[in-house]
């Protein structure tokens, strides 16, 4: 057997399997229970200073 063949019968049935379990569990790790609030935190960072430059040590947090 080749080995272009040997690596496309593995790339279409292990491989395939792998990414998609490896897919499904981001799917849950992302919407696991609690991810909202570090979702939250982290997508309004570009709005924390929207009204005044931040100071030093809020810049360093």
């Amino acid at each position: 057997m080749e080995t272009y063949t040997l690596m496309r019968e593995f790339a279409d049935s292990w491989m395939l399997l792998f990414l998609f379990v490896f897919f499904i569990g981001v799917i849950f790790w992302v919407f696991r229970p609690g991810a909202t609030k570090e979702y939250r935190d982290t997508a309004g960072i570009p709005f924390r200073h929207s009204d005044k430059p931040a100071t030093d040590e809020e810049a360093r947090t």
